[in-house]
């Protein structure tokens, strides 16, 4: 046996036996730069290098949004693969799948709690699961933070993360987008504020419903926010769609969004908001 070999073989042992604690360091997928993960948490998920926007999921969120602790609302039962939908996999086994590698019951998750000491219903959508796609489950978890608003008089903040509708309950999934609208309704009827945050990506079905119908629409930075693909979009119209079309800063730029906001911002901008449409709700009813 060589030296080199025998060399090799001992450092191959004293590092096998080191604690090196797992995901020590985060790459990040915009720049490619290396973060050490207590860094890259410090700073909510968000590069410190070039400022890119992490996914994270409802957790993540509302742990950085409320104040302190927070109740999450009891995930509906709904039919689980009522079409016994089938492709390469079968969709109960994705949704299986799902559950075990996010640990969640489905691609949205709903909780109360306060907000820079205002209480707010906050619904966030989580990609990982599914690709966040809208199917029956949270249709009715969107519903559920409709009526848990209206119980307690309290504004509704969904923040979303979906790649549309989803195709394994058919019709049944579109059937979401009316749905909620008619909750946002009951929300504006009552007069509470109904805010949406739209954070990367927000597209398909999702965008054409919930997703665009709030009182006040913020994004995180580059998020991406539209309905069909720009791909699909450019061989359909057959011309180049311009630099950043479907971005954030786009559609500020462009009227579709109130303000684009970062999100170390986010909490204080929220509380802010909450507080003026609450206040305004409050005249209101008083001068009634």
């Amino acid at each position: 046996m060589s030296w080199l070999t025998r060399t090799r073989q001992q450092l191959t042992g004293f590092l096998a036996r080191r604690d090196t604690p797992d995901n020590l360091w985060t790459k990040c997928k915009n720049c490619g730069a290396m973060v050490y993960t207590k860094e890259w948490e410090d700073n909510a998920s968000v590069c410190p290098r070039c400022e890119h926007h992490d996914r994270i999921g409802p957790k993540a969120r509302f742990a950085q949004l409320f104040d302190g602790d927070y109740r999450v609302l009891p995930a509906a039962r709904v039919a689980e693969d009522p079409l016994k939908f089938k492709d390469q996999k079968k969709y109960g086994d994705r949704l299986k799948a799902a559950r075990t590698s996010t640990g969640e019951p489905e691609a949205m998750m709903v909780a109360d709690g306060q907000i820079m000491g205002r209480r707010a219903i906050v619904g966030c959508q989580d990609f990982a699961f599914m690709g966040g796609s809208m199917g029956m489950g949270v249709g009715e978890a969107f519903l559920a933070g409709v009526d848990a608003a209206l119980a307690a008089e309290a504004p509704y903040v969904v923040f979303t993360a979906a790649g549309g509708a989803r195709m394994q309950e058919g019709i049944l999934s579109l059937m979401q987008m009316p749905r909620t609208t008619v909750g946002i309704q009951q929300l504006n009827e009552a007069g509470l504020p109904y805010i949406v945050v739209l954070t990367d990506p927000t597209t398909g079905g999702v965008t054409a419903s919930y997703a665009m119908l709030g009182d006040v629409q913020i994004a995180e930075p580059n998020a991406l926010i539209g309905f069909a693909g720009q791909r699909v979009i450019e061989q359909t119209i057959r011309e180049k769609l311009p630099e950043g079309f479907q971005r954030a800063e786009y559609l500020l730029e462009h009227g579709m969004l109130d303000m684009v906001v970062h999100r170390r911002d986010l909490k204080e901008t929220l509380g802010t908001l909450i507080g003026l449409l609450m206040a305004r709700r409050s005249a209101g009813r008083a001068a009634a």
